[in-house]
C-alpha cells in the first residue's frame, strides 16, 4: 500500500479495530484480500458463521460517500450492490455485504462459458440505462469535459512524457486536447444515462444463490457519473485485462441496439469508438502510473491490448477519429508502440 502521509501503519489499524469493535465485529479474523489501482484496502471478516467485507478507505485519499450514495440508489433499483451494514464515512471505514469469490473473472478462469456471463451484464446496462437520470442528479457529477480531457491528459503526461521520456510540447499537448475534445462532442448521442465507468468482469461477481439481474454483484462504483450510454458497454467491451471472444463485442452491441431503438446504429458506433479511445488512452497513464508512482508493474503487461483498442476505434470513427490517429501516428513512433507491447519502456529494450 502506498504510503498515507499523516498517518501511521500502526494507527489506522488502531482506527480500524476500534470501527471493528464498536460495530460487533470484536473479536473476528479480517483478513486482507487483493487490492486494485486505488489506495482503498479490503479485508474479510470472520466471526463463525457470519462473514462481511471491511473497505478500509483513507480520508486523505479516497472518499467513501460517493459509494454509499450510489450503492443504495442501485439497491433501490433492485440490482445487487453491496448491502452497507455499518459506516464511518468520516474515517472512511464500510462494513459490506460479502459476495463470496467469484468474480466473472475466476468463473471464466474455471471454464464458465463467455456469453452466458456477458450477455446478463449487457442486460443489465440496458435496464439500468432505462432509469431516468434525473433520479440521480445532484448526488453523483456529470461526466463533463473537463473530466474528460483531464483523464485523456493522462496518456501524455505520463505515459508519453513520463514513462517513455518523450519531448511533447505544450502546443502538441494541447492538440492533443484539441482532438479529444472534438472526438468527445462527436460522443454525446441520446439520453444521459447513469454511468458506473469500471463496469468490467474484475468488478462483477456470481451470485448462485440470486436470479434474473441480481445474480450479479457489482462492486467499485463509487465514480459513477452521468454521462454517454456507449461508455459502460466500452467498459465492457474492450476490457483492458482480457481479450473477448471474436466477434462478442460486436454482438453485445448488437443486442444493446435492438434493445434502444431510440438510438441511430451509426452514430452509436462512432460514439463507442471515440468513449473506447478515450478510455484506453486514459488508462495508459493509470497503469505506467502505478509502476512509476508505486512500483505495481503487473498492469503493464496489457498495454499492447490498448493499442490494438485505440487503433481499432479510431479506423471506425470517421473524422474526429482521423485526427486523433494522425495526432498519435506523429508524435508515438512504432517502436514506442513496440516497447508497449513487450510492457517495458523503450530505454530497458534499447
Amino acid at each position: 500500500m502506498p504510503d498515507m502521509p499523516g498517518i501511521s501503519e500502526k494507527e489506522r489499524t488502531g482506527a480500524r479495530d476500534m470501527f471493528l469493535s464498536a460495530h460487533g465485529w470484536s473479536p473476528a479474523t479480517a483478513r486482507p484480500m487483493v487490492n486494485d489501482c486505488s489506495f482503498r484496502r479490503y479485508f474479510r471478516l470472520e466471526d463463525g458463521e457470519r462473514r462481511a467485507i471491511l473497505m478500509d478507505a483513507p480520508p486523505d485519499k479516497e472518499d467513501v460517500r460517493p459509494f454509499v450514495t450510489v450503492g443504495r440508489r442501485l439497491e433501490g433499483w433492485g440490482y445487487s450492490a453491496p448491502r452497507i451494514h455499518a459506516e464511518d464515512p468520516a474515517a472512511g471505514f464500510l462494513i459490506l455485504d460479502d459476495f463470496g469469490n467469484t468474480t466473472f473473472t475466476r468463473a471464466l478462469s474455471e471454464g464458465a462459458d463467455e456469453e452466458s456471463l456477458y450477455m446478463p451484464a449487457l442486460d443489465l446496462l440496458i435496464d439500468l440505462h432505462s432509469r431516468a437520470v434525473d433520479e440521480v442528479a445532484g448526488t453523483v457529477p456529470p461526466y463533463d469535459d473537463a473530466t474528460l480531457l483531464r483523464e485523456a491528459a493522462l496518456f501524455t503526461d505520463v505515459h508519453l512524457r513520463r514513462w517513455h521520456g518523450c519531448e511533447i510540447s505544450d502546443a502538441a499537448r494541447e492538440a492533443f486536447l484539441h482532438c479529444i475534445r472534438t472526438a468527445m462532442a462527436e460522443s454525446r448521442i441520446g439520453n444521459e444515462v447513469l454511468v458506473l465507468r469500471d463496469y468490467h468482469v474484475d468488478n462483477m461477481m456470481v451470485l448462485r444463490d440470486r436470479e434474473g439481474l441480481k445474480s450479479i454483484g457489482l462492486l467499485d462504483f463509487q465514480d459513477a457519473v452521468t454521462g454517454p450510454a456507449a461508455y459502460d458497454v466500452v467498459s465492457l467491451t474492450q476490457d483492458a485485462r482480457r481479450d473477448l471472444s471474436a466477434g462478442l463485442e460486436e454482438k453485445l452491441v448488437q443486442r444493446y441496439l435492438a434493445a434502444r431503438p431510440d438510438l441511430d446504429g451509426g452514430a452509436y458506433w462512432r460514439s463507442h469508438a471515440l468513449l473506447g479511445a478515450q478510455r484506453s488512452l486514459k488508462i495508459f497513464g493509470i497503469f505506467t502510473r502505478q509502476a512509476l508512482d508505486y512500483g505495481r508493474d503487473l498492469y503493464l503487461c496489457h498495454l499492447g491490448r490498448l493499442w490494438q483498442y485505440v487503433d481499432t476505434d479510431l479506423r471506425i470513427a470517421d473524422s474526429a477519429g482521423r485526427a486523433l490517429a494522425d495526432w498519435l501516428k506523429h508524435h508515438v513512433p512504432d517502436e514506442l508502440k513496440d516497447a508497449d507491447a513487450q510492457g517495458r519502456r523503450l530505454t530497458e529494450i534499447s
